[in-house]
């Protein structure tokens, strides 16, 4: 079983891109809405919860678990790779920790993540590149920062917009949905001076729900890259490369959803993310 964490709810747009993806893989998605927004807590605390939530998802048979969330990566993941996770227990007994920026990085350089300096072609390439999040994504620069690294010549332009996400799970109006992600976009160019960014970046797994709403726009020409499908691809070479973390040949468990928050509220805002079917099971942290 693959685990999947979140802060809230937006990891479920990654959740349904994985179970369209492998179907006979179960996936554990745990959502830590009795602690969300992450993104005005400090650094510190972000670790602290998205550590326990790991411990969680590792403590109920995910040897693998991917962080949903764009905050929960670019302030935690690091810290929980590097300075945690080898001195665990868990390791030992072969579990990890992945995250979602890698491989949105990796899609929007056409580099792979393991190479942190730049390589012809790579280190010619003048696009620019537009990144789209929340506030705490984008003050974190770990987008313009991992780009950098492997396409010094890239030029990166970030704009939050800070009540895109929760107006999504608010079930706010297709109009006020449009305004935000109008707006987003106005103030993007105004930093371009214009110019059309080559490829934009969603930079919150809420944003995929209003894909369309960015294309309308953004520039024709520019190519928007969400992360539920780049995710996807992502892990399906992972796991062709690990095979150590397959299902183990056993009966499939089926998908399952869990919360730190209330279920039944819970359950009522994840109808705009995905397909209800599954309810949520309340855990105690």
């Amino acid at each position: 079983m693959i685990g999947l964490f979140d802060s809230g709810h937006g990891g479920l747009t990654i959740f349904s891109a994985l179970q369209a993806r492998f179907p006979a893989r179960s996936f554990l998605y745990l959502g830590d809405h009795a602690n969300v927004p992450y993104g005005n807590r400090p650094s510190e605390q972000v670790v602290a919860l998205t550590r326990a939530g790991v411990e969680q998802l590792f403590s109920r048979n995910c040897r693998l678990v991917l962080l949903a969330c764009n905050t929960a990566t670019a302030v935690a993941l690091r810290q929980l790779q590097q300075h945690w996770l080898p001195h665990s227990p868990w390791r030992a007994k072969g579990h990890n920790v992945v995250g979602i920026i890698a491989p949105t990085v990796e899609a929007a350089t056409q580099t792979p993540w393991a190479v942190t300096h730049p390589q012809y072609p790579q280190k010619y390439n003048t696009d620019l590149i537009a990144v789209l999040g929340t506030s705490r994504t984008v003050a974190s620069g770990v987008y313009p920062e991992e780009i950098g690294k492997r396409c010094p010549k890239v030029e990166v332009v970030q704009q939050a917009s800070p009540g895109l996400a929760g107006a999504i799970e608010d079930g706010a109006a297709d109009g006020e949905l449009d305004r935000l992600a109008a707006d987003c976009v106005e103030k993007l160019m105004l930093q371009t001076h214009g110019r059309a960014p080559h490829r934009a970046i969603l930079g919150c797994t809420h944003y995929p729900l209003v894909q369309h709403l960015f294309a309308r726009h953004l520039p024709k020409s520019t190519r928007i890259l969400s992360q539920p499908e780049i995710v996807a691809d992502s892990l399906e070479d992972y796991l062709a490369r690990h095979p150590e973390f397959g299902e183990g040949g056993g009966a499939i468990i089926g998908s399952q959803l869990l919360t730190t928050g209330d279920a039944a509220r819970v359950r009522a805002t994840a109808r705009l993310f995905m397909d209800a079917s599954l309810g949520f099971e309340r855990i105690s942290r």
